[in-house]
């Protein structure tokens, strides 16, 4: 599984030098940007402290929805609750959530929102499970280049590699579910627009291989009798 860290607008040079440094330590090597600052600035070098190349290498995107399109699976960080989800991994368990995944999914984004706000609604509709990190007491809250750390930190045993070129061609199990529930739940009167959708799918996020593949089993027959009865 590849893993890649995503910055949404930050805003602070250092952090985002700070960020490069802490993955780069827990041995990953990709970073999105989403409309930074100057993260090949002076001030940002000088917190990077040896790893100006992941500075160098990162991808720089104007949009979120952008940055994250050809990933299979997004985790949003936030932290506060949201009420437009329900579900909340805390950071100490996304090793293992990530090791039953690793046979359905290629690449998997780790989304950190800006300094300022952290992630919009908007950006965390477009993620499939959200994550926290567990604080003795909620302020002051983490810094920005600290929570990259401790995500890197608690994932860094993970099993890395990079996606093959036949993998770019052929989708993962996870997304060729999340694709076909998402043409399925309006053809049963459950539209974009209802919260039981979003639901259904924040919560079928959470099944594993075993799950997954029963899954798609029932979607591909349902659709199938729906093509039929038509």
């Amino acid at each position: 599984m590849e893993i890649i860290f995503i910055l949404s607008h930050p805003a602070v040079e250092e952090n985002i030098g700070a960020a490069a440094r802490a993955i780069k330590t827990m041995g990953f090597r990709q970073l999105r940007l989403v409309s930074p600052a100057a993260h090949l600035s002076a001030n940002a070098r000088k917190l990077a402290h040896g790893s100006a190349d992941i500075l160098e290498a990162a991808r720089c995107f104007d949009t979120t929805a952008e940055a994250v399109s050809d990933l299979d699976l997004l985790i949003g960080t936030t932290a506060r609750p949201r009420n437009i989800r329900q579900e909340y991994l805390p950071a100490d368990q996304l090793k293992d959530f990530l090791l039953q995944r690793e046979k359905l999914v290629h690449r998997t984004g780790i989304l950190f929102g800006s300094e300022e706000s952290g992630l919009s609604n908007a950006e965390i509709a477009l993620c499939d499970i959200l994550s926290y990190i567990p604080l003795a007491a909620p302020y002051p809250s983490l810094n920005l280049a600290q929570a990259v750390m401790l995500y890197a930190w608690e994932m860094n045993s993970l099993p890395q590699r990079s996606v093959s070129g036949r993998e770019e061609e052929s989708p993962s199990a996870w997304r060729i579910l999340k694709e076909k529930t998402e043409k399925l739940l309006p053809l049963i009167n459950i539209p974009p627009s209802r919260p039981l959708y979003d639901r259904i799918l924040e919560r079928m996020a959470l099944a594993g291989e075993t799950d997954v593949h029963l899954l798609l089993s029932v979607i591909d027959h349902t659709l199938k009798k729906l093509e039929q009865d038509r």
